[in-house]
């Protein structure tokens, strides 16, 4: 029996798609949804300020103008349990599914073991890997019901490897990479792939600092294969792949973006 599947043009095609993207205000979320909706998407966009929301929801919507892409502002802090269910459900309610959830939202506290406060910890957790396991339980029962989802977890270089003073992070987003292994297992044969993507050193706002300092792009160049910062549109194609119907056996992995910087001694 011959069981080739035909070559698709619209293997990345996410027309029709639905995805809610949080922590898309600005730098890599934002440029992640733009992608999405360049490619067909439905997007709604998460933050925490309603304003500057809006304004990246309107960029996003030119965007994804000519792919009938579109985005909305759906703002809400992440770490409310009651906030995230009810933004989930006012999802469904106005675009009638989901399809797509990127859990891109992260806190980083550089401290070392002696100076971090236990409390200080359990609320980073909160923010990179609670809210993230309540979204994805949240979201996973709509794509239940639809025999389709795509979940994709922002985690991050810091994962698989570490530096000295900066264990919360790491600890968060290790254990970030574990979940998404998890739940690939358990939401496997409901039809929801579970994958994530590690980003590595990107020129975002939030680097800026680091970005404009001579020594340390410096020692990007050396350390990295690329040598250069990876710019925040750079993230997209990895979200799109992922979300898209080519990556349709793809789960329980984690996809690297990072210049070369895992791969070069």
């Amino acid at each position: 029996m011959n069981t080739t599947r035909p070559i698709s043009t619209t293997l990345f095609s996410l027309q029709g798609r639905v995805a809610l993207v949080t922590g898309a205000g600005r730098g890599l979320g934002l440029a992640m949804a733009t992608a999405l909706a360049a490619h067909g998407a439905t997007v709604w966009l998460n933050g925490r300020d309603a304003s500057a929301l809006q304004d990246a929801a309107d960029t996003v919507s030119q965007a994804g103008r000519d792919a009938a892409g579109c985005a909305h502002a759906l703002a809400f802090d992440v770490t409310d349990e009651a906030a995230a269910s009810a933004a989930v459900g006012h999802v469904l309610a106005q675009s009638g599914r989901l399809d797509i959830l990127i859990n891109n939202v992260g806190q980083r506290r550089r401290q070392s073991l002696d100076d971090l406060p236990a409390q200080a910890l359990r609320e980073l957790l909160e923010s990179n890997l609670v809210s993230a396991w309540h979204l994805c339980r949240e979201a996973a029962r709509p794509m239940r019901e639809q025999g389709f989802g795509r979940i994709i977890n922002v985690t991050s270089i810091a994962g698989p490897i570490a530096r000295a003073g900066d264990a919360a992070y790491t600890t968060g987003k290790g254990a970030l990479e574990a979940l998404t292994r998890a739940l690939a297992a358990e939401l496997g044969a409901q039809g929801i792939n579970v994958n994530a993507i590690a980003p590595g050193y990107f020129a975002t706002e939030a680097n800026a600092g680091m970005v404009e300092d001579p020594t340390t792009t410096q020692w990007l160049t050396r350390r990295s294969s690329l040598g250069r910062w990876g710019q925040p549109d750079e993230i997209g194609g990895a979200a799109v792949f992922l979300a898209s119907s080519a990556a349709s056996y793809v789960t329980g992995q984690v996809l690297v973006v990072d210049g070369g910087y895992l791969a070069h001694f």
